[in-house]
């Protein structure tokens, strides 16, 4: 499965989860047998052409309706978390449906 998610860099450990808007780049996580397989970064959302299961935002409010219109499920992280505390809470189903 390939989950999005807006960071503030292109470092898959120091980056942090942003808003779309303040995103300087696009993680793109494969995710598969409860684990990470592999995160790429793109410069933005637009760049990425595979199909995605789900996104994560920073925070509830954001324009996430392109997302929806592609059947993509939305999620909430905490604006600021890591990748790393971001899969965690995704794997423990922490993490919260989005709303627009």
């Amino acid at each position: 499965m390939l989950i999005e998610i807006p960071f503030d860099s292109k470092d898959a450990q120091k980056g942090k989860i942003v808003t779309m808007e303040d995103a300087k780049a696009w993680a793109l996580v494969t995710f598969e047998d409860g684990e990470v397989k592999s995160v790429e970064f793109y410069d933005a959302r637009e760049d990425i052409n595979d199909f995605v299961d789900y996104a994560i935002v920073a925070r509830q409010g954001e324009p996430i309706w392109p997302m929806m219109e592609e059947n993509i499920f939305v999620l909430v992280a905490q604006e600021g978390a890591t990748l790393d505390e971001i899969i965690e809470g995704f794997k423990f189903k922490e993490l919260h449906e989005a709303s627009y």
